[in-house]
C-alpha cells in the first residue's frame, strides 16, 4: 500500500527553533534531577488513584449508592488525569528511559477502554505532523455532526451545530470507546490508513481490551459484587459523562478556536508554512499556572511547548515556554495564549461561523 505524505514550506524559520531547542536542552539538563522523582511519582500515583477508586466501589457500592456512584464519578476525572500526566508522556517515551517501560504504560489506555494502538498513530502521525490539516489531523476529521475547518464542506445539520453540540460532547467518550475505534480499525477511508497497515494482533487486542474494560466496569460488579444492574449502568453513564467534559475542557482550547490556523496544502502538497511557524499558527496556549495546572492537569496549558517538544516531558513546559515567549515578542513571532474561558468561546464562535447556509427543510434538486 502507498503511503501518503505532506510537505512543509522550504522557507524555514530554522534559526529561531534551533535557539529554542538549545535553551530547551540547557533547562533538561540543568533541572532534571528536580523533576524526576515528580515524573516517576505521578506515573504511580494516578493509576493507583483510579484502580483505587474501582475497589472502594465495588466494596461499598452495593450498600451504599453514594460510594458507587462518587467512585465512577472520581474514575471519570481519573481517565483524564491519567491520560494527561502518565498516558500522553508514555506514548511520546518520556516518563522512563526504557522505551519498552513506556510502551506497556500506554496499555493504561487500553484497560481505561481506548485502543492505545490506533490513539497513538492518531497522535503521533498524524496530530503532531499535521495539525489543524483537514484530511490529515485526526483531531478534527470531518462528520456530518461536526465541521471545524472553516473550509471544508458543509452539511445541512452544520448550519445548526453551535447549538446541538454543546449537548452532544457529553458523549464523546461514549463514541470513542464504542464508534471511533472501531471505525479507525475496519474502515479503509479513515485517515489512519493513510499511513498505516494493521497487524493482525492489534485486531486481536481491540477486542480483548475492549471486552476486559467493559467486563470490570459493569459484569462484575453485578454478577461479583452484586451491585444493582441499574445502578450499575446509571453510574457508568456518569463516568463517562464526567471523563467527556473533562477531556474536552482540555483538549478543545488548543486547536480548535478562532484565533487558530487551518493551512491548506497545494497542488504539490505542500503547506504554506514552515514546521516551526506552522506549529505557532495553529496551536495556542491557555492562560493561568498552579499547582492544580502543574501537578494534576499535566501543565496541558503549555501546549505549544509540548507540539515543538513532544519528546521533552511535561512537567519542563513552564520554562521553556517563557523561553518561547522571550523569542516571539523579541522576532515578532505568532505565539497565542488565551485564558480558558476566552478558549471556549472562541471554539463555540468556530462552530457558529462554520455553520451551513442550507436550508434544512429545502429538498436537493
Amino acid at each position: 500500500m502507498k503511503k501518503e505524505k505532506l510537505l512543509y514550506n522550504k522557507e524555514r524559520q530554522d534559526h529561531f527553533f534551533a535557539l529554542l531547542r538549545s535553551e530547551a536542552n540547557d533547562i533538561v539538563a540543568k533541572t532534571s534531577s528536580k523533576h524526576r522523582n515528580e515524573i516517576v511519582f505521578k506515573a504511580f500515583l494516578f493509576p493507583a488513584l483510579y484502580f483505587s477508586c474501582w475497589i472502594v466501589a465495588m466494596l461499598y457500592g452495593a450498600e451504599t449508592s453514594a460510594i458507587l456512584f462518587t467512585g465512577y464519578f472520581a474514575m471519570g476525572l481519573l481517565v483524564v488525569v491519567n491520560y494527561l500526566n502518565v498516558v500522553h508522556d508514555a506514548v511520546h517515551n518520556t516518563i522512563f528511559k526504557s522505551r519498552r517501560l513506556n510502551e506497556l504504560y500506554v496499555y493504561l489506555f487500553d484497560i481505561m477502554g481506548a485502543n492505545s494502538f490506533i490513539w497513538k498513530t492518531r497522535h503521533v502521525l498524524f496530530h503532531h505532523n499535521y495539525p489543524n490539516v483537514n484530511g490529515w489531523d485526526t483531531d478534527i476529521d470531518q462528520s456530518a455532526l461536526v465541521k471545524i475547518v472553516p473550509r471544508a464542506p458543509a452539511s445541512k445539520l452544520h448550519k445548526y451545530q453551535h447549538i446541538y453540540l454543546p449537548f452532544i460532547y457529553p458523549l464523546f467518550l461514549f463514541n470513542w470507546l464504542l464508534i471511533r475505534d472501531f471505525k479507525d480499525f475496519f474502515s479503509r477511508q479513515r485517515i489512519v490508513h493513510k499511513k498505516i497497515n494493521i497487524p493482525f494482533i492489534e485486531y486481536v487486542k481491540l477486542f480483548l481490551f475492549k471486552s476486559l474494560f467493559f467486563t470490570y466496569m459493569i459484569v462484575l460488579p453485578v454478577f461479583v459484587f452484586h451491585i444493582a444492574w441499574k445502578k450499575v449502568l446509571l453510574a457508568f453513564v456518569l463516568m463517562i459523562f464526567t471523563a467527556s467534559i473533562a477531556a474536552l475542557t482540555v483538549l478543545l482550547p488548543p486547536h480548535a478556536n478562532t484565533g487558530s490556523e487551518f493551512p491548506e496544502p497545494d497542488e504539490n502538497r505542500r503547506l504554506p508554512y514552515d514546521w516551526f511557524i506552522h506549529m505557532l499558527k495553529t496551536t495556542s496556549d491557555v492562560n493561568g499556572e498552579n499547582w492544580f495546572t502543574r501537578f494534576v492537569l499535566g501543565n496541558f496549558n503549555y501546549h505549544i511547548v509540548h507540539h515543538l517538544f513532544p519528546n521533552i516531558h511535561h512537567t519542563y513546559y513552564p520554562q521553556i515556554t517563557e523561553k518561547l515567549k522571550r523569542i516571539s515578542i523579541e522576532n515578532n513571532l505568532p505565539y497565542r495564549s488565551y485564558s480558558i474561558g476566552t478558549s471556549l468561546r472562541m471554539h463555540y464562535q468556530l462552530l457558529k461561523n462554520n455553520s451551513s447556509d442550507f436550508n434544512i427543510w429545502e429538498e436537493d434538486m
